[in-house]
């Protein structure tokens, strides 16, 4: 057949066999035929050139599946492989017979192999069944190849065993092809994938089908066991909870272990897990663990942080000021523990130390410590100190700058806080008027503002759970200028200082007042004789008046 035209056909499409003739004068009629394996022909299609009818002889392959045009390009519907013969087209005149052959090939596709039959696993240094591919319904025959992890498998005795089977289905002409592969695996076979590829011949020539890789699980004994500790955190503490896991490298993993625990002397038999909850620091030391008939042994060493912290006095504790109070923190830990000290939630400095106690050394005390390297160790204690005093009272008296009011404060320290009360002597006038300062450390003043038309006495009352203080103040009456000493003492030079600066003021009064005299005696006399029945709580009273005038007077001044 070298050098006959050739028309490659797919199974199952239409074959089209153009006659390569010329049509001569003269045509009487074309006819095609094929040839049976002895060389006899076999007509199956007549066309007239004439009467331009066609005629298709009883052939029951080709029944309803023949078509011949006009040119007698001869049609093959659904293309089978019995459809591969060589077929001649007649031109038939009065004195001639021309004849053309064409030889017709038919190619199937094989369907995508598959590997079937594949073994459930895979043992160490053992020849076994691995899968079988298959690939179905190939024209012509196709040839496998296995692969693993995308490498050619070449047949290695007792190794790599591989038969390949071909058979052709009678009905069809089409081959189906099996390959085996028996395989004896590594531990390294783990994971690798193993897949097959079926070439085969098409009418635009050789092409491949690859099959879905398999992966195989792979039995191989255990060559050694590791122990390790499951935490969240990287160190453990007192109170954690510790669990052991023993696994060992083999496939199927070993599913029971032998741990060993210190202070133990025979092994624990449990699960690939072990759990202790609620460690002590006793817990520190070497864990082990084995198989079962203890072939084979790990271990790791465990340390269990831990933190104490022990703080002298605590809890609540009162003490009177001036009192000395010693008070200790001591830590005991596993590693190097910071400690530092915090006093109403402001960190502080230094330790507390107290030699002589004062108010403003009252406050919610913690000595807080913290290993850093363990995450969540830490412990605190806590010192609520409190500080008690009688009540102590300084007063004071200043002629306010309008010179139509004075005020007077009554300076009082003491813990708990005193209760103050404001009387005038002589009467027993309670003044329910005074505005307090905010109480800090101790400390807190009570203010009255006063219009005194003649001279009293005023007294005020500081009283706490301790005691009862009482201190009274001499004030003259509004006419007469007093400048008291400033209300606030810090040391023993600003009480120098301000002894000179009254001094020098009680020296400008009095010129002040001589210069005065007799315009003060007739202003009394005139005031008197029309007040003369006021007294201290008409004045006290007016108090809101006077500031409104002191506040007028002071924007006019400005």
């Amino acid at each position: 057949a070298l050098g006959l035209y050739t028309v490659n056909a797919v199974y199952g499409d239409t074959i089209t066999m153009p006659c390569r003739l010329e049509v001569p004068d003269g045509l009487m009629f074309g006819k095609w035929k094929y040839e049976m394996p002895n060389g006899s022909p076999v007509f199956i299609a007549f066309r007239s050139s004439t009467k331009k009818n066609v005629q298709y002889d009883d052939v029951p392959d080709y029944k309803d599946r023949l078509s011949l045009s006009e040119n007698y390009t001869l049609s093959i519907r659904d293309a089978r492989i019995s459809d591969e013969k060589r077929f001649v087209c007649m031109l038939v005149t009065e004195d001639d017979v021309s004849e053309e052959p064409t030889i017709v090939k038919v190619f199937k596709q094989p369907s995508q192999p598959e590997i079937l039959h594949q073994a459930e696993f895979l043992e160490t240094e053992k020849l076994q069944m691995l899968g079988e591919c298959v690939a179905r319904d190939s024209y012509p025959e196709g040839n496998v190849t296995w692969y693993k992890n995308g490498r050619v498998l070449q047949p290695v005795e007792e190794v790599v065993v591989i038969n390949l089977q071909k058979i052709v289905d009678k009905s069809t002409g089409l081959f189906t092809m099996t390959s085996s592969l028996q395989y004896m695996p590594t531990k390294e076979d783990a994971n690798a994938k193993f897949s097959c590829i079926v070439t085969y011949y098409g009418p635009s020539g050789q092409k491949t089908l690859q099959s879905e890789p398999v992966v195989f699980d792979v039995h191989y004994p255990t060559e050694k066991v590791t122990i390790q500790v499951l935490s969240q955190s990287v160190t453990i503490k007192e109170g954690d909870n510790i669990t052991l896991k023993c696994s060992g490298n083999g496939n199927p993993p070993p599913q029971e272990f032998l741990f060993y625990i210190p202070g133990e002397t025979e092994g624990i038999r449990s699960s690939d897990t072990y759990t202790m909850t609620d460690v002590k620091r006793n817990a520190t030391g070497e864990y082990k663990c084995s198989l079962t008939d203890k072939s084979m042994m790990d271990s790791t060493t465990i340390t269990v942080h831990y933190l104490d912290l022990q703080l002298t006095p605590s809890g609540e504790v009162t003490k009177q000021i001036g009192e000395a109070l010693p008070v200790s923190c001591t830590i005991s830990s596993s590693r190097n523990a910071t400690v530092f000290w915090i006093k109403d939630n402001t960190r502080m400095q230094t330790s507390p130390s107290f030699s002589s106690l004062q108010y403003q050394d009252a406050g919610n005390y913690i000595c807080e410590t913290a290993l850093q390297e363990v995450e969540g160790l830490t412990k605190r204690k806590t010192l609520k100190l409190i500080v008690e005093g009688k009540p102590q009272i300084k007063m004071t008296k200043k002629t306010n700058t309008n010179k139509m009011s004075k005020t007077i404060v009554c300076h009082v320290e003491g813990f708990p806080k005193p209760a103050v009360q404001w009387t005038v002597t002589g009467s027993g006038s309670i003044i329910n008027k005074a505005k307090e300062t905010k109480y800090v450390n101790g400390k807190f003043s009570s203010k009255i503002v006063i219009a005194p038309e003649e001279n009293v006495t005023l007294t005020c009352i500081a009283e706490n759970q301790l005691e009862r203080t009482v201190t009274s103040l001499n004030v003259s009456a509004i006419s007469i200028p007093e400048y008291d000493e400033p209300e606030d003492r810090s040391d023993d030079n600003s009480e120098k200082v301000n002894d000179q600066a009254k001094l020098i003021v009680g020296i400008v009064v009095g010129l002040l007042l001589a210069a005065l005299v007799a315009g003060v005696v007739y202003w009394l006399y005139v005031k008197k004789s029309k007040t003369a029945s006021k007294h201290v709580d008409k004045d006290l009273g007016n108090i809101e008046e006077n500031k409104k005038l002191e506040e007028n007077n002071h924007k006019s001044e400005t």
